[in-house]
């Protein structure tokens, strides 16, 4: 995996490393140097422009203009706290004004005009970070120049992949200068990680080894139901039972709740936890409640029932987040069993009081600490945090999944890679990373949340194909 550090983790590090600062300045510049050179095709007649500050971020730019010059190319080098409102014409810009530490709002000058193009700006290089984008958060207090291209030193760093910082990154690269990041408790996860996390099913197996049980939906509102058990089979379940309180099997069938591959379970209006009891949960390895519940007073408390009666992995989504509310903590600390949370920005503020920080890695961190579940954060960079403080970022994904019944599916596909026996986190993280694969497989434009279901075996079987090719 790809680690991600914050700020101040990064200054210890730098701190701690055997070089002086000049070798990782050096080191850093060659890296900068390198791609400048790659983005322009060579060196011989082009001309850079870098913006530098009076930082290590400003160092790293100057020599990178020193290596720059050696290789023929014509560079000027811009004071960024002097810099004029237009900056000489070049066919690169690097970016070297500010690092990830600036907490105060910047205003950069004009982009320097294109002398392949007078008429659009240079393509800009970042160094570490594009100026002016929160490290920590990747908020834009001010401004900031769009990167084409960002070379990060050492690790990723939490700005460069939350938004609206990522938006402002181009094509990041980390380039390795010899800092230890092996201690990073965040990571981006990647293809290859899930290439190592999906399931193989043994030659062995039937259907009830990977059975779940969906506990979701509401008479009249039943859709979330079939996304969900939909999302199960397609997360490897071989058996999903699909119960909706207060529909019977008949019901379930003849309004299509149910995919037809799923088997409805009838559950009674009121009090429909005490029927999922031990014995029917015998044989099966994951449960997933909540989506398209309601919020009845007699579901709420159903929830909450079953919350603290299942010693299976389970996953809370939707209206069962809304049945916990505050009272999460109390009611999951107490369970043995893996619980998954998967909360929007507004079901966080129902279980928490109060929206996300915008350090969305903190508030993750902080309501898992908190419930001592997996806490999987929605949002265009979507936030995997585990009780111990191990966090995952997931960036697949993009605005196509901002529509109705995308996190109906997302928690089936984790509830379905739960029964399959695979380590919880991963199985959340993996859901994560293949709903967002699955949602760029589709058209960029009228995709609907049924539309990834057909696209996710697709996915699936990309990543099981590079896997085997490595």
């Amino acid at each position: 995996m790809t680690p991600i550090v914050t700020p101040a983790e990064m200054a210890v590090i730098d701190a701690a490393a055997p070089e002086p600062v000049e070798e990782l300045i050096e080191r850093a510049g060659a890296a900068l140097a390198r791609t400048a050179l790659d983005m322009m095709g060579g060196g011989y007649g082009r001309r850079v422009t870098v913006l530098a500050g009076k930082g290590n971020n400003g160092a790293d730019g100057r020599a990178a203009a020193q290596r720059l010059r050696r290789r023929g190319v014509r560079v000027a080098v811009v004071d960024a706290a002097d810099a004029p409102d237009s900056l000489p014409a070049a066919h690169l810009a690097i970016d070297a004004a500010y690092g990830t530490g600036l907490r105060r709002p910047y205003s950069p000058p004009e982009p320097a005009s294109s002398l392949d193009n007078p008429d659009q700006a240079a393509p800009i290089l970042a160094a570490d970070i594009p100026s002016g984008v929160d490290g920590l958060t990747g908020e834009i207090p001010g401004h900031a120049w769009a990167a084409a291209q960002t070379v990060t030193f050492g690790a990723l760093k939490p700005g460069l992949i939350l938004h609206p910082g990522a938006q402002h990154c181009g094509r990041i690269t980390v380039a390795p200068i010899g800092l230890d990041v092996s201690r990073a408790r965040t990571h981006l996860v990647t293809a290859d990680d899930v290439g190592r996390w999906l399931p193989v099913r043994p030659a062995v197996a039937h259907k009830w080894k990977t059975a779940c049980w969906v506990i979701a939906g509401s008479p009249g509102m039943t859709g979330a139901a079939h996304l969900a058990a939909t999302g199960a089979l397609r997360g490897g379940s071989g058996y999903v039972r699909l119960s909706t309180p207060g529909l019977d099997a008949a019901d379930l069938l003849a309004g299509s709740a149910a995919p037809t591959e799923a088997v409805g379970w009838p559950l009674p209006a009121d009090d429909w936890a005490s029927v999922v009891d031990a014995d029917e949960l015998a044989r099966f390895k994951s449960v997933l409640v909540g989506p398209g519940l309601g919020r009845h007073p007699s579901t709420v408390q159903a929830v909450r029932d079953l919350v603290a009666q299942v010693p299976l992995p389970l996953v809370v989504d939707g209206d069962g987040l809304s049945a916990l509310g505050p009272d999460a903590p109390d009611l999951l600390t107490q369970r043995t069993a893996p619980t998954v949370l998967t909360p929007h920005d507004g079901e966080y503020r129902i279980l928490t009081g109060t929206a996300p920080d915008a350090d969305r890695f903190a508030a993750a961190r902080s309501l898992a600490a908190a419930t001592g579940a997996l806490v999987l954060l929605k949002g265009p960079t979507t936030v995997v945090a585990h009780p111990s403080g191990d966090a995952l970022a997931v960036t697949s994904g993009d605005a196509r999944l901002a529509t109705a019944g995308t996190g109906d599916v997302l928690a089936g596909l984790i509830c379905g890679l739960l029964s399959t026996g695979a380590e919880p986190m991963h199985a959340t993280a993996t859901a994560a990373w293949l709903h967002g694969q699955a949602a760029t497989a589709c058209p960029l434009a009228a995709m609907a949340a049924s539309d990834l279901l057909s696209s996710l075996p697709r996915v699936w079987e990309a990543v099981v194909q590079q896997r085997a090719v490595r």
